[in-house]
This record gives structure tokens, sequence and C-alpha cells, in this order.
């Protein structure tokens, strides 16, 4: 694992950003976090991470818009490999491919979280 590899988590709920920070930083990454959309942008831009794992259902700034302006009106951000981690199932899965001009997520994982599946999944794209 590269010790400089940095995920920014973005999770409105706490015990989960919680969960997610000491799973990444406990397999190596250094993290850093967001709790809405909003955040997600300006902690990406000011920390540029190597990987965003990010949820869709929050206050202020859903993680869809957030998906959107990350690949589409940051030209600087675009290329940072997202992970959606969401509540919402395979139908949000499906709407994101249905996304017109948006590429697919590097990655996409239900909650409950399946801890080892996840670190898998981070390591395969940050590898890359």
């Amino acid at each position: 694992m590269d010790q400089n590899k940095k995920i920014l988590v973005v999770d409105d709920e706490a015990d989960v950003l919680d969960y997610l920070v000491t799973l990444f930083q406990d397999n190596g990454y250094k993290t850093v976090t967001a709790d809405n959309g909003l955040k997600c942008i300006e902690v990406a831009k000011a920390e540029k991470p190597d990987l965003i794992t990010l949820d869709f259902i929050m206050p202020e700034q859903s993680g869809v818009r957030a998906y959107r302006q990350l690949k589409k009106d940051y030209p600087e951000l675009k290329d940072i490999p997202v992970i959606i981690i969401t509540a919402m199932g395979d139908s949000m899965e499906d709407y994101l491919h249905k996304l017109k001009g948006f590429p697919d997520p590097e990655g996409f994982m239900n909650k409950p979280i399946e801890q080892d599946e996840l670190i898998k999944m981070a390591a395969d794209i940050l590898s890359k």
C-alpha cells in the first residue's frame, strides 16, 4: 500500500464517515473528509486526493450534483477516480449509467459496506 495515497471520504452520516476513515487509515491510506457535496468540491480542490468515496444522498448538495461538478465543471478534478457508496442500491447505479455526458464512476458499492471488497476496489483503482 502506498502510504502517500490520499482518499477523500464524503458522507453526511458521522458514524459512516468515522467508519470509512478508520477503515482506510487502518489499511495505510491518508484521509480527508467532507460531509456534503459542497464541501466535497472545496476539499477536493484544496487537497487533490487520489480517490474520492462519495455518498449520493446528502443535505446541502447531493452527491449526484457533486459528481457532475467533479467530472464536468472542474478540469483539475475530473480525473480523480470516484467510488460511489450509497444505500440507494442498484437503482442508483442504473441511474448513473443513463447520465449523458458523464463517465461512469470507477467503482460502486451499496451500503452496508463490505470492507474487504471496498479496500480491494480502492487498491485496484489506485494502482492504475
